[in-house]
């Protein structure tokens, strides 16, 4: 006689699974309710309800980034919670798009920036990486057991490499960082000397440039429809594509197109005023 298979448990129980789609369509309900509300009064306790109420979407896209960082849990899940908030602020119940597809994007695009610059500007090798690790677990152990650091010959030989591969590792992690070009390294006739006005570089201010473009472009943006500008958040700040656009507002790709090209004109008409 074959075996049966094991049958999925909502269909073992199909009144629970009924139970859970209602519950589900119930605090969805409640968060609408909510987010009437808040729209209506800006009332600091409703907001916190419905954070407190979608916590698990943070939740679940803080676990799904935390592979990409060595930043705590924790963390991720704070600046979510602003991307949470920022969404709560300007959602608009009169779209008729799920609150869950519309927040997405802003917890989302909260963590990946957080991530962004909170994490080393230079990629070390994993290799590297984990023998700095291995490192600090014997540096550790000397100290406990032998009362001092090791030596370097003592060091290479508990890890395995040459003093060549460990002295390349330690060089690659001190550089791991970059150093502000703005960094004072002197002074000259009484003035104070900038890294960035000892090298010769014509990028630099090409670069201080582009900060000012970018200043002058989120001023600009302001003056945009509230959806055109949207749109044009989320593919070039949050890099959703036209595609994941649409997907989260309920809206064609056709419009998406439509939005950002009326926006880019708008914003060049802007920005050629300014320049005037």
């Amino acid at each position: 006689m074959p075996a049966t298979a094991d049958v999925p448990s909502e269909r073992q129980n199909p009144e629970g699974n009924g139970q859970e789609k209602g519950q589900g369509l119930e605090r969805k309900h409640q968060s609408l309710v909510w987010l009437k509300a808040y729209r209506a009064t800006k009332d600091i306790e409703i907001r916190n309800r419905l954070v407190q109420a979608n916590l698990g979407l943070v939740r679940q896209e803080a676990h799904r980034c935390q592979h990409w960082t060595r930043e705590p849990l924790e963390d991720l899940m704070q600046v979510g919670v602003l991307g949470l908030i920022q969404a709560i602020e300007r959602f608009d119940v009169e779209r008729g798009v799920a609150f869950s597809s519309f927040a997405l994007p802003y917890v989302r695009g909260a963590i990946q920036h957080y991530i962004r610059d909170h994490s080393a500007t230079l990629r070390l090798p994993r290799r590297w990486l984990e023998l700095h690790q291995r490192a600090m677990q014997v540096f550790a152990q000397w100290r406990r057991t032998q009362g001092r650091e090791p030596s370097v010959a003592e060091l290479t030989t508990a890890l395995g490499v040459t003093s060549q591969e460990w002295t390349e590792a330690q060089m690659a992690w001190q550089n791991q960082s970059l150093v502000s070009l703005d960094m004072c390294v002197g002074d000259e006739e009484g003035r104070p000397l900038s890294l960035g006005e000892q090298v010769c570089d014509p990028e630099y201010r090409s670069f201080q440039l582009a900060q000012e473009d970018r200043i002058r472009l989120e001023q600009c943006l302001v003056h945009l429809e509230s959806r055109t500008r949207e749109i044009l958040e989320f593919v070039f700040f949050h890099e959703f594509t036209q595609k994941e656009v649409a997907d989260s507002l309920k809206i064609s790709v056709v419009t998406v197109a439509r939005h950002m090209k009326k926006g880019l004109k708008r914003l060049k008409e802007l920005l050629e005023d300014q320049g005037d």
